[in-house]
């Protein structure tokens, strides 16, 4: 059964995501029928999560806030625990409906966990959150830049910005970061592009631009039922700056 679903899965990404409508239409009709299936293939690609929540919720204090933008079924929120009981608000922040969905059933047994339908670039709280971070979701947002300065505008003075995605290195990365081999640069985005993902060189240039950085991890994750391969992701926990 499970080499079933996650053949269905495999066939999804192969066929890629529409190439009509707005983003949103785009999303329902590629993670829809999907959906419920998403987490278990998922889980094997989407590597350094736990990790970096970890690490976030390590940073939390009691009655802090919490949102997560781009999160799909809402599994990434598990990784917090036990920290969860602690949180005075989670906000789920996602476009795709059917994903959604998903997180709407996983979390309503709890108060403080709000899903929310909106767009990553221009969705504000009702009032300032002290954590937000992105998990595999920057990458699938076409205007990421104004993604990463929404998210730091709705954070507050010294809060934390998390970011855990795919990505290849510059052409001539900045001393210290690593650097990948031309065949990388090259073959992840255009692995990755019909599927609506853009593994992209300038995400940690233009963090670190704007974020204080904490820690940063740059790693090589294996590629279900692709032995051979490695893909590139890197974990960046930054703060506010200015504050």
């Amino acid at each position: 059964m499970a080499l079933a679903e996650d053949g269905r899965i495999l066939w999804a990404l192969l066929r890629g995501q529409p190439g009509q409508g707005s983003l949103q239409e785009r999303l329902n009709g590629f993670y829809g029928p999907q959906a419920a299936q998403y987490d278990q293939f998922r889980e094997r690609l989407l590597q350094g999560r736990s990790e970096l929540l970890h690490d976030l919720a390590g940073r939390l204090n009691k009655g802090d806030s919490l949102l997560e933008m781009g999160a799909g079924t809402g599994r990434n929120l598990a990784f917090l625990s036990p920290r969860l009981d602690d949180l005075a608000r989670v906000e789920l922040v996602d476009l795709c409906q059917p994903l959604l969905a998903q997180a709407e059933a996983r979390w309503r047994h709890l108060p403080q966990v709000q899903v929310i339908e909106a767009d990553a670039t221009c969705y504000r709280p009702q009032q300032p959150v002290d954590a937000v971070y992105f998990s595999y979701s920057l990458s699938m947002i076409p205007d990421w830049f104004s993604a990463i300065d929404n998210a730091l505008a709705l954070l507050k003075p010294g809060g934390w910005l998390a970011v855990v995605d795919f990505y290849v290195s510059r052409r001539s990365p900045a001393p210290g970061h690593r650097r990948h081999g031309a065949l990388c640069r090259h073959f992840w985005p255009a692995w990755f592009a019909h599927d609506g993902v853009q593994p992209s060189p300038d995400h940690l240039p233009y963090l670190e631009a704007r974020c204080e950085r904490v820690s940063l991890a740059e790693e090589m994750a294996r590629v279900p039922y692709l032995p051979l391969l490695r893909v590139p992701y890197y974990r960046f926990l930054g703060r506010k700056k200015g504050q």
